[in-house]
């Protein structure tokens, strides 16, 4: 992996930190309500080249997307350091890496090595029937084992069972819709920003008491929706017939290879118990940023278990799945800028009512600061269909409060709010929830003719939005 964004940031850490200016400071202080909205504009930058790129110049986006995402972090950094010092870019820079986008990437690398290196063999029909089974599998399978790991397992045997037949693109879109979001809303290992909330002191269980109903609700509604759409394309266009056209040979037996990955995914997953469940309150400061032992033992744990999968799977397993590293690499570059230029953002956020965003805040609570749940599922979900939805759970976690004891009594509704519109409309855009950027990169390398950043959104759109309407109307 080139990871020319990463290492374009990290380039010009090395730059401050050997020009001996100032010593860094923590992103944690700055002063969210010093910061103009103007700041938030190089991340509006790696949006709008995620979305326009892929239309205006493919050929150009596609050979060179990490240096465009390395330009626009470095179109935040400069002007940063120049207007609050080296030591501020520097801590911010690194408060980015270390904190928020290298425990990110890990996991990711880990739930995508491990579960590309289980391959579903054998030739299935991509049937209705099937097509919803797989999609429902893959909601439950969510939770358990995360949206990446359950859309890594799950992915390729969906488009092969599927390879035959002319009409697909919308079988991978309900499986982002389900499998890449909808489907990790019942635990703390099944979407980042419920994890942030576990180790904010939120029950394990809370979320599958609280969202469950919310969940099937949504579920149910989208797997009947893609069933009928399914079974038109299907029965009306003759697909059916397509069958006997299939280009995977028939006689294989179904079966499993790389078995050995549950076990590794089996360990991802304790090592993500862990880091919330055991707590030395031991940490290091590195150049402002506290990096917590546990943090770092389930980084560093998570790397070796990458490793011994890459090590202990037979290579017919990754053969089977056509297994290679472009779909993370396009996230780790992407979301290394995202990280970087989001910071600002989220720190004016952050600064509530004294923010350059303060309107977001009147939005949600009454003129008594009562909250708005009902806005609370929309800003939260709205926002994190754009921003990371983990720190954007955060802000509106401490809008909401911030003590994890009271919003899980008093103020259930409102963190139910939180977490599902968190949760829920990361499947709003390609950009909400990392897994979905690894299944358009998939299907897109099996000859799937994805959506662009705009097509999508309409999907979005017309399926998700009336239906979050009623979900929101429903519950909150």
């Amino acid at each position: 992996m080139k990871g020319h964004a990463v290492w374009a940031s990290m380039l010009l850490a090395a730059a401050l930190t050997l020009a001996g200016w100032s010593q860094p400071a923590s992103a944690a202080t700055l002063d969210g309500a010093s910061l103009s909205a103007l700041w938030g504009l190089p991340f509006a930058g790696v949006l709008l080249s995620i979305a326009l790129f892929p239309l205006l110049a493919p050929a150009f986006w596609h050979h060179h997307f990490g240096k465009i995402t390395a330009a626009w972090a470095l179109l935040f950094l400069v002007p940063f350091a120049l207007r609050f010092g080296m030591g501020a870019a520097f801590g911010e820079l690194v408060h980015a890496m270390l904190y928020e986008y290298i425990p990110f990437i890990v996991l990711l690398t880990a739930l995508y090595t491990v579960a590309g290196g289980i391959c579903v063999r054998g030739n299935l029909h991509g049937t209705p029937r099937l097509n919803t089974a797989i999609l429902a599998l893959g909601t439950l399978l969510a939770s358990v084992m995360g949206t990446t790991g359950a859309a890594m397992l799950l992915i390729r045997p969906l488009l092969r069972a599927n390879d035959n037949r002319r009409h697909v693109v919308h079988v991978v879109v309900f499986f982002i819709f389900l499998v890449a979001n909808v489907g990790g809303s019942l635990s703390p290992l099944g979407d980042p920003p419920l994890f942030l909330g576990f180790l904010e002191g939120v029950s394990f269980f809370w979320t599958t008491t609280h969202l469950a109903l919310p969940m099937l609700f949504v579920s149910g509604v989208l797997l009947a929706g893609f069933y009928a759409l399914d079974s038109y394309y299907f029965h009306r266009h003759g697909e059916e017939r397509s069958r006997f056209l299939d280009p995977t040979p028939e006689g294989v037996p179904l079966g499993v290879d790389g078995k050995i990955n549950f076990l590794f995914l089996a360990a991802v997953i304790a090592l993500v118990l862990m880091s919330g469940l055991w707590r030395p309150q031991v940490a290091f400061d590195v150049f402002g940023t506290q990096v917590a032992l546990q943090n770092a033992v389930r980084d560093v744990a998570l790397i070796g278990v990458t490793l011994l999968s890459l090590a202990l799977t037979p290579r017919a397993a990754r053969a089977g799945n056509d297994f290679n590293w472009a779909p993370i690499e396009e996230v780790a570059k992407l979301f290394a800028g995202i990280f970087v230029t989001i910071a600002p953002v989220i720190t004016i956020l952050r600064a509530s009512e004294a923010g350059a965003f303060a309107g977001i805040v009147h939005l949600v609570n009454d003129s008594a600061g009562q909250p708005r749940d009902i806005m609370y599922f929309w800003a939260t979900g709205l926002l994190s269909s754009f921003l990371d939805n983990a720190p954007t759970y955060l802000v509106f976690f401490n809008l909401a409060g911030g003590d994890a004891q009271t919003l899980m009594t008093t103020g259930a509704t409102t963190l139910a709010a939180i977490s599902a519109g968190a949760v829920f409309m990361g499947a709003n855009t390609y950009i909400g929830n990392a897994p979905n950027f690894m299944v358009k990169a998939i299907a897109q390398s099996r000859g799937v003719r994805m959506p662009s950043f705009f097509a999508y959104l309409g999907w979005s759109s017309v399926v998700l939005l009336p239906l979050f309407a009623v979900t929101g109307w429903i519950f909150f």
